[in-house]
């Protein structure tokens, strides 16, 4: 259920109520009973936790997969490969 933001203009005090959404009856305030307003107040991005990657949601691409798979080449082995190849040849 979400959480709301409410002002008491009698007590003049702010506080958060866990309402659902469909619920239309008006909130009352626990010190002095007025009758609370409902803040509206905008909401920013708010990550919470120990940390957040761009990478966190994103499934893995598997063009990735099958490339992290292949054997890295290294600089030497293209000479080995042309000598391989210039045998094969003859």
């Amino acid at each position: 259920m979400p959480v709301y933001d409410y002002y008491c203009p009698v007590c003049n005090r702010y506080f958060e109520r866990v309402r659902s959404m469909e619920d239309r009856n008006g909130v009352l305030c626990d010190l002095c009973g007025g009758q609370a307003v409902r803040v509206y107040v905008p909401v920013g991005i708010v990550f919470k936790g120990s940390g957040f990657y761009t990478t966190d949601s994103r499934s893995e691409n598997p063009l990735d997969k099958a490339k992290s798979a292949l054997p890295e080449a290294k600089a030497g082995t293209e000479s080995d490969s042309g000598g391989e190849l210039s045998r094969l040849e003859d």
